[in-house]
Order: structure tokens, then sequence, then C-alpha cells
């Protein structure tokens, strides 16, 4: 619920958080033909799909650029705040790096969105960039019928330290770090049947930087990591798969769930991001017969500011989950293995 003196901003967005994400398979269409950059200098580009672009600008000054800005999450606005800018930032962390400087990106609609309410989602987001260790430096407002906000993140990352998607090998182990199900719990909350603490769960999540995981990720020599937003946990993991040339096998019950995600799911609170990701994945991902619709509409789900899917060597997973243990914003669930590919990656999913 929306706090006394603010609006629902919840009830304001058509198409909630990353849910909002363009398609997928009109993204591709969208880039293709695009060359990219003929600059060495650009180490990771928009090829594989990334979570940012990783540029050298010196042999020991590598800096990692991102944008990610989207329509409310949130009925609150201070938590609006907070997750789109912990969604943005997470980008930075998934590719091994540390953010430095922020820019916010805030499209008004003025006549509707009172000033205390936009000076709260401001608030929200300063919150956890400060969190982050990074600077507020800047930004820019234009008035606009649907109100979206989000930041422009600039960041750095060790020569030898990126965490691309496009390094996964064959035997490893893919662990995901924070539960899936938040966009099903978002359409459940608009549509005013979700429980009041699987919300306040879900915004805790989202809330939550990913710098915890990503710090884990790069102690236990991680090999790849990807964070897990609008495409759902199976649209980034194929993109991982595809960068990577290889394949995955997941089990499905070892996903840790926000509470009352399945539930709504088989109510069919389900986003229309959901089927979105569903249709560009047909024929690229089988499940075995055990596995429910409803269970697969969380794979399939649209998170924002989800967790890390982080592929490790075996022998470093349970260094990994030590690293992790305790920690009450992240898990370390063992989510399914690397295997063998070829040009056309798969994805398996088992009970």
């Amino acid at each position: 619920m929306a706090r006394e003196g603010h609006i629902d901003l919840l009830q304001l967005a058509e198409h909630c958080g990353c849910g909002a994400k363009y398609p997928a398979a009109d993204l591709r269409d969208l880039l293709r033909g695009f060359a990219r950059a003929d600059d060495p200098r650009l180490l990771v580009g928009p090829e594989t799909f990334d979570d940012g672009a990783v540029y050298r600008l010196r042999d020991d000054c590598l800096i990692v650029q991102t944008v990610d800005f989207f329509p409310p999450v949130a009925s609150q606005p201070e938590v609006y705040g907070r997750i789109a800018a912990a969604n943005a930032l997470s980008d930075i962390y998934a590719m091994g790096g540390r953010p430095v400087t922020a820019m916010a990106l805030l499209c008004l609609p003025a006549k509707r969105i009172p000033l205390p309410t936009a000076r709260a989602i401001l608030a929200g987001a300063f919150e956890k960039i400060t969190e982050a260790g990074a600077a507020l430096v800047g930004g820019h407002t234009l008035t606009d019928e649907q109100l979206k906000f989000g930041l422009s993140v600039t960041g750095t990352v060790e020569p030898g330290q990126i965490l691309s998607n496009a390094a996964c090998q064959p035997g490893d182990v893919l662990v995901l770090t924070k539960p899936l199900g938040t966009g099903l719990t978002i359409t459940a909350a608009k549509a005013g049947m979700a429980a009041e603490s699987s919300v306040q769960q879900a915004n805790r999540f989202m809330s939550a930087l990913n710098a915890q995981a990503a710090a884990a990720a790069l102690a236990s020599l991680a090999r790849a990591a990807t964070d897990i937003t609008g495409f759902g946990f199976l649209g980034h993991s194929w993109q991982m798969a595809k960068a990577s040339r290889a394949r995955m096998r997941f089990r499905a019950e070892a996903a840790a769930l926000i509470d009352g995600a399945l539930e709504y799911a088989s109510l069919g609170l389900v986003p229309a991001g959901a089927y979105a990701n569903r249709r560009f994945l047909e024929g690229r991902v089988s499940f075995s017969a055990d596995v429910s619709v409803a269970c697969q509409d969380v794979l399939f789900d649209p998170q924002t500011s989800g967790g890390l899917l982080v592929c490790l060597p075996p022998d470093n997973v349970s260094g990994f989950q030590a690293a992790l243990s305790g920690q009450v914003d992240c898990c370390a669930s063992v989510i399914g293995r690397v295997e063998a590919g070829d040009r056309e990656p798969r994805l398996t999913v088992e009970r």
C-alpha cells in the first residue's frame, strides 16, 4: 500500500518494473545488422547481450557502463527508488565491477505526480547509491505521460576480473543468489491479491544490492555471471548458454521462491512479460513431464533487480555458499549445471 500523502504508484503502471522490458525476440530483430564498434579497447560489447559494456581506458583502468530504467515496481515512492537504483547498480556487480558514478533518469508526469512523491523516489535511489559507495553526479528529467525512473551507471573493474556471460565450461555449477517470483508477486499486488508479507519480502530482495554476491563470486574464482531481470531466469540463462556455446540443465525445485509466487502463478496472475519470454524460448528449452505449468511460469517470470546466476568450478561452490551463509538478502541455491553444447544452445529443466 502507498504511504499516506502519496499515491499508489503501482496502479499507474501498465507494465511494472523490468516486466516492461522490450521482448527479447523483437530486441534481437531491432539490433540485427548493427556491427560491433571497431575498437580494440571495447572488451565486452553488445553482441552477447551481457549486463554491461567493458572498455579499456588504460592497461590498468577498465570501465563498465550500463543504463536501466522502468515504470513503478512498488506502491511507495521510496521503495520504487531503492529498487530502481539497486537494479541498475546490479549490472555493474554482475560484470565483476564496482559502481563509481550514477546519473538519474526521470520521466515525470508532473500533473499526476506531486513534487514530494518525485523527491521521495530520488531519496530512495540516493540511499542505495550511497550504500554502494558510488556518487550521484547528475541526471536528466523529462515530462512524460508515464512515470519511469532509473540510472545510468559507470563503474570500474580490475583487469582479469571481468565476469562476462560467455565463459561457462562443461561441468561448471550454476548458483542463484536471490529467490524468483518478483514479477508474479508484483502482478498479484497490483490486482490486490498478494499477501502483504509476500510483497514486503519481494520488495526487500529487490532493494538489496548484489554487492555481496559479486564479491563472493570473485573470491570464489567464478567463471561467469549474469543478473536475472526482465527476460526471466530462463531467458538470461539462455543468453549465457548461447554466449558460452554450452547447454544447461536445471532442477526447478532447487530454486528459492518468493513466498506465494507459485500460488500466484497457479491463479493465473502471470505478467505479460512471462508469456513473451516463453514465446522467445520456444524450441530452446525443454521441460520434463513433472514440471508443472505454474512452475514453468515462475522460471519465465520477468524479475526486477533479481539475483546473480553465478557459474563456478565444482570445487569452488562450497566456498561461495559459505561466503553468503547468514546473509539475509541473498541465498546460494545450486540450481543447475553446464553441459557440453554446440552452435545452438539448449536448456533442460527437470523437477
